[in-house]
């Protein structure tokens, strides 16, 4: 099952324009709150409609804006899994489930309905209502309720956010069975790197509107390309940066050139460096390494995070500051004021479009 999205649709605030193909598997949709992950999918659906584009899925046409076509939501056969479940709260689990069923003008509703009861793990739950059922049951519903409609894609728009972590936990393994059953294309949308890590094997960065070219998650984590990308996969620390020429790198605020493991390009605008990566230089000698004055010690609940501010930072931006992630054992004696030399190999900096 593949299905294929370019769509354009001006939201006030931000213009969306996003294009991107996939088949098979969990794709996630991966930005910031209020990026357009969410109008994307309302787009697919058919609940919004594109001021121009083309959709297209498993062959079939859902939208075209040259060719005047826009299937109805009940034609496209797409299950949309909303962040609340927008379950009916007059209707029992049975009723939900079966009002789908009854739509769709099948002989077999009652077996229907029992096998997805079965599957879903439902069993005694039927006669209940909405507000009596905990989240996880809630989602099961609303999952079986999709489910019931025989779609060919599902897409679930932060189905998980607004449960509290331990919830969220036990209700992702949930969801990684269910999304394996179900073996189509699932669109997966979030803002949260380690859901779409877990659940997705790729994605789609959605940053102001404009989608990214889809990359492997693997891809995303290692090498992401642009500031954007980066920001979302967890990185914490930047810098403005300029070619120096071959594989060096000025890193603006910082104020220091640094050696790369690839070639700098003319139009990097950003360098990017894992908390996790910044080592110290006890000796001073080592590639990469600079002087840095220690703002700030903070214990956490694994390992000890260590901010620091380069000497020859130019200013005193939010960017000029530099967060380094040790054990606590190597972190034991440093405190505020200190100076310490800090080294970023060439392997672990990531050269950055803005």
């Amino acid at each position: 099952m593949s299905i294929y999205v370019r769509a354009k649709k001006n939201m006030g605030p931000f213009v969306l324009d996003v294009e991107f193909e996939t088949g098979g598997g969990v794709t996630g949709l991966l930005g910031a709150s209020g990026c357009g992950k969410s109008v994307t999918l309302g787009c697919i659906a058919g609940i919004v409609r594109p001021d121009e584009g083309r959709i297209v899925m498993d062959g079939v046409t859902l939208f075209d804006s040259e060719k005047g076509i826009n299937l109805a939501p009940q034609k496209r056969k797409v299950g949309l899994l909303f962040q609340n479940y927008a379950l009916f709260p007059n209707m029992t689990a049975e009723g939900n489930i079966k009002s789908v069923l009854a739509l769709g003008g099948r002989t077999d509703v009652g077996g229907r309905f029992r096998s997805l009861i079965e599957k879903f793990y439902l069993g005694g739950l039927e006669n209940h209502y909405p507000a009596t059922l905990s989240g996880g049951q809630r989602q099961r519903v609303a999952l079986a309720r999709i489910m019931a409609s025989d779609p060919r894609i599902i897409m679930l728009d932060e189905p998980l956010s607004a449960l509290d972590s331990y919830l969220r936990w036990q209700l992702e393994g949930e969801l990684i069975r269910i999304l394996e059953e179900f073996g189509g294309t699932t669109l997966y949308v979030s803002h949260s790197r380690d859901e779409v890590y877990r659940l997705c094997s790729n994605v789609c960065v959605i940053n102001e509107g404009r989608a990214e070219p889809m990359r492997t998650v693997e891809e995303l984590f290692e090498s992401p390309n642009t500031l954007a990308s980066s920001l979302l996969s967890g990185c914490k620390n930047y810098s403005r940066a300029s070619a120096a020429g071959g594989r060096t790198v000025h890193a603006l605020d910082w104020g220091v050139d640094l050696s790369c493991s690839t070639a700098v390009a003319e139009d990097i605008g950003y360098i990017g460096v894992r908390a996790h990566y910044i080592t110290l230089d006890c000796d001073g000698e080592s590639e990469n390494s600079f002087q840095c004055r220690v703002l700030r010690v903070i214990p956490d609940v694994f390992s000890t995070i260590v901010n620091v501010s380069p000497e020859g930072a130019p200013s005193s931006g939010d960017f000029s500051r530099i967060r380094v992630e040790m054990q606590k054992e190597e972190a034991r004696g440093i405190s505020a004021g200190d100076i310490v030399r800090v080294r970023m190999g060439p392997e672990v900096i990531m050269l950055l479009k803005g």
